[in-house]
């Protein structure tokens, strides 16, 4: 009987044999990982069986790296995967975790139905805590902070998270609510910005939050961002940044001047509309580049009249820019395409 397919969609990989990170194309079935240098390709650059298999997340192994999870064979070989955003992670060590334990148990692979609860069992669930501290009337208030000649946008400092969970009964001292967001960091719900919490996650301590008033941190998925006073034209440069993420992913991008196809992370965010793509293997903190969504057009389309370099055909969409300029992209399905058209459409009328 053929693998069932479950899930499959861009990943970052760290290679086995020169150790750089690249985005593959990851394919799950009931039986096992395979992964693909394009999603175009028949053949597999290789297969990770699951049966014996133990998934690790998150995986602490590279400091520098967060949303990182480990999937280690039978026969001890490890292959570390990189999400680009906290849901997809999730998503897939979820769906991953399910295929382990239906092959034990010799079940067939089913998604549960879900339904997210805000109260805290007796064991807590940092799922359901992030819940609470992101809630707009009593959760953790995010503000714009300077420190050491910068300006912290959507964030908020360990001694506010450590107060929070205390004064909302989830945890009886400060040992105790420093043990709860350390869990909150490590699983990367929170995430540092700025020296001394980043140095707090680098240190090696049992305990990698910092409870201090110039530690600052901020929510996976906010529309957090830094701006310096390098210039007047940065800080214009950095107002791109303010507006919630509305959408993140990646998407196959065409590329202007020679017309290859790369995977690029793609960030929407609103007011102001602007859509930001970045080098998936290099995290968030500089984009490749920028598009200026108001006014713009989004339409699906069939084909791309100079494509190059290998076919790209399917879930094609293009935006045209208030003057003019055309951008090429792919999604990875069909229900994908259509959620970003519509979402990059709604920001584009109603962003500023």
């Amino acid at each position: 009987m053929d693998p069932k397919q479950i899930k499959e969609g861009y990943l970052v990989k760290k290679g086995t044999v020169l150790n750089s990170w690249k985005v593959v194309w990851v394919v799950l079935s009931d039986d096992g990982v395979e992964f693909f240098k394009r999603k175009t390709d028949s053949a597999p650059k290789g297969m990770i069986p699951l049966k014996g298999a133990v998934l690790t997340s998150p995986c602490q192994d590279f400091s520098k790296r967060t949303l990182v999870f480990k999937l280690s064979t039978a026969k001890n070989q490890d292959h570390f995967f990189q999400a680009t955003h906290l849901e997809e992670r999730e998503s897939w060590v979820k769906d991953i975790k399910r295929a382990i334990n239906c092959l034990q148990g010799g079940k067939t692979f089913a998604r549960k139905s879900i339904r997210r609860s805000i109260r805290l069992p007796d064991t807590v669930n940092l799922s359901e805590l992030y819940i609470l501290m992101r809630d707009q009337e009593d959760g953790v208030k995010e503000q714009k902070l300077e420190n050491e000649k910068r300006v912290y946008n959507h964030c908020f400092t360990g001694s506010t998270v450590v107060d929070w969970l205390i004064s909302k009964d989830k945890a009886r001292n400060r040992p105790e609510a420093l043990m709860l967001a350390t869990g909150l960091l490590n699983e990367g719900f929170l995430q540092p910005a700025g020296d001394v919490s980043k140095e707090g996650l680098e240190g090696g301590a049992m305990s990698t939050f910092v409870d201090e008033p110039d530690a600052l941190y901020y929510f996976a998925d906010s529309g957090f961002f830094c701006e310096g006073y390098s210039s007047d034209e940065d800080v214009i440069v950095k107002e791109e940044f303010r507006g919630n993420i509305i959408k993140q992913g990646c998407l196959l991008k065409q590329g202007h001047r020679r017309k290859n196809w790369k995977v690029r992370k793609f960030i929407l965010r609103n007011d102001p509309a602007y859509i930001h793509y970045y080098d998936p293997t290099k995290g968030d903190e500089y984009p490749l580049g920028s598009i200026q969504l108001r006014g713009s057009v989004i339409t699906a389309v069939e084909f791309v009249p100079d494509a190059k370099r290998y076919d790209v055909d399917g879930n094609l969409f293009e935006i045209i820019t208030s003057d003019e300029t055309h951008y090429f992209l792919q999604a990875a399905t069909a229900e994908e395409r259509k959620e970003w058209i519509n979402a990059i459409h709604t920001v584009s009328k109603t962003g500023k």
